[in-house]
C-alpha cells in the first residue's frame, strides 16, 4: 500500500513561524498545483489563521471558495480572459493585473464597491522578467486603476531570494521600494506593498512590506540555500510510505533492476518496496539516496540505501544491515521527517517543489490526526 499522510498540526505550525517571522505583515498563504501537493481539502482547516491564501488558476480558486473559504483569495497570475475576470467578480476573487488585456478588463468591468475584486495586486517587473508592467506602465496602470475606484497592492517576485548574496536581490528590492514610495506619493497613499515570498520571508525581513506570501515554506521545506528546514524549526507537512513486498538476497557481482547500474560487492539482502516514479517517487536518483524502514517486528527505524534504478512501481533497497530480515508488509518511508522531502531533491538534483508537486493519485491520502 502507498500512503501520502498530510500532518495538519505541522501546517499549522510552519504557519506560525512565518508570523513568528513576520509580524507586521498579512499572510498569503499559497496553495497553488493542489496545496504543493497536499490536497487543497486537506491543508484549508490547518491554514485558518492566514489572511487569506494565493492559487494559480481560476478553476483552483473556485475549489477553495466551494470548499468554504470566505476570506482574501488571490489569483495570483491573474484573469486569463474577460469571462474569467466576469467569474472572479462572481466570486470575490482578488486578481494580480500584470499586462494590458486584464488591466482593460478591470477598467471595462468595474465590480461593486463591497466587492474583493476591487482590491488589486498590480504586478511590477522588476527582474524576473516573467509576468508584470515595466516602469512607465506600472504607473499608468496604478493612476488608471485607482481612479477607476481599485485598491491597489503593488508586487513583484524574486528571481533569486534563496540566495541572499545574489546581487539582483538589491536591484529588484530598490526598483520596487522606489515604486512603492512613487505611488504612495503620486497616485495614493493607500497604496500596499507585496514584496517576499517564502525566501524573502527568511532572507529580507526588513522588507515585509504589508503582506507576505508564504509558499513552500508552509509545508515544511526549507525555502534558501544555507539554512535547513531544521534550522529554521518547520516540520514536514507530508509522509510518503509504501511497503515491502518481498525480500530477496542477491548475489555478489549481479546486478539489480533496469540499466544494471548496481551490483552487489557481495552476497546483499535486499527489499523490494511497493513505489516508484508511477507514484512520484523520482526516477533518477544518486546512490547516496535512502528510505526509512520501521520494521513491523519490533518497531525499531532502520536506514537503507535505494539500489539501482528506481522502476514505475518497485524500489529496491538494502536491509542487510538489518540484525534480522525486515517483516513483509513493514513501512518504509520514501520522505518526511528521515529522509526529509529536501534530502529526497537533493540526490535527485532537483526541488522538494516538485517532487512534491509530481506525486500521482494512486497513493492513498489520509489526513493525520
Amino acid at each position: 500500500m502507498r500512503t501520502i499522510t498530510i500532518k495538519p498540526k505541522a501546517l499549522t505550525h510552519n504557519l506560525y513561524q512565518v508570523k513568528n517571522l513576520a509580524p507586521n505583515a498579512k499572510v498569503l498563504a499559497m496553495v497553488k498545483s493542489n496545496a504543493y501537493g497536499h490536497g487543497v481539502a486537506a491543508v484549508l482547516p490547518a491554514l485558518q489563521q492566514a489572511d487569506g491564501i494565493g492559487v494559480a488558476t481560476l478553476a483552483e480558486a473556485l475549489e477553495a471558495r466551494q470548499l468554504g473559504w470566505h476570506k482574501t483569495i488571490g489569483l495570483i497570475e491573474g484573469a486569463f480572459t474577460a469571462d474569467e475576470w466576469q467569474t472572479a467578480i462572481a466570486q470575490d476573487i482578488s486578481c494580480v493585473i500584470h499586462h494590458e488585456p486584464q488591466l482593460m478588463w478591470a477598467l471595462n468591468n468595474i465590480p461593486p464597491a463591497s466587492s474583493a475584486t476591487r482590491v488589486v495586486w498590480l504586478k511590477y517587473n522588476t527582474g524576473m522578467n516573467r509576468l508584470g508592467f515595466d516602469t512607465k506602465g506600472v504607473i499608468d496602470a496604478a493612476a488608471r486603476l485607482h481612479a477607476g475606484g481599485y485598491q491597489l497592492i503593488l508586487t513583484t517576485h524574486f528571481a533569486n531570494a534563496d540566495d541572499s548574496s545574489h546581487p539582483l536581490n538589491a536591484l529588484q528590492i530598490q526598483r520596487f521600494n522606489d515604486m512603492l514610495q512613487t505611488l504612495k506619493e503620486t497616485v495614493s497613499d493607500e497604496v500596499k506593498g507585496s514584496l517576499c515570498n517564502s525566501a524573502g520571508i527568511v532572507n529580507f525581513s526588513e522588507h515585509h512590506h504589508d503582506w507576505v506570501r508564504p509558499g513552500i515554506i508552509l509545508y515544511g521545506s526549507s525555502p534558501v540555500v544555507d539554512q535547513s528546514a531544521a534550522t529554521l524549526d518547520l516540520q514536514p507537512a507530508m509522509e510518503l510510505c509504501a511497503q515491502i513486498i518481498a525480500l530477496q538476497t542477491v548475489s555478489a557481482n549481479d546486478a539489480i533492476g533496469y540499466g544494471s547500474l548496481w551490483s552487489a560487492p557481495h552476497d546483499t539482502k535486499t527489499a523490494l518496496v511497493s513505489i516508484g516514479y508511477g507514484d512520484g517517487y523520482p526516477r533518477v536518483i544518486s546512490s547516496d539516496a535512502y528510505v526509512t524502514v520501521i520494521n513491523t517486528a519490533d518497531q525499531q527505524r532502520y536506514r537503507c540505501a535505494v539500489l539501482g534504478r528506481v522502476a514505475m512501481d518497485m524500489i529496491v533497497i538494502d536491509v542487510s544491515a538489518m540484525p534480522a530480515d525486515p517483516a513483509l508488509n513493514s513501512k518504509v518511508i520514501l520522505w518526511g521527517e528521515a529522509p526529509h522531502v529536501d534530502e529526497v531533491a537533493g540526490h535527485a538534483g532537483t526541488i522538494s517543489y516538485e517532487l512534491l508537486c509530481r506525486l500521482s493519485t494512486r497513493p492513498a491520502r489520509i489526513a493525520a490526526h
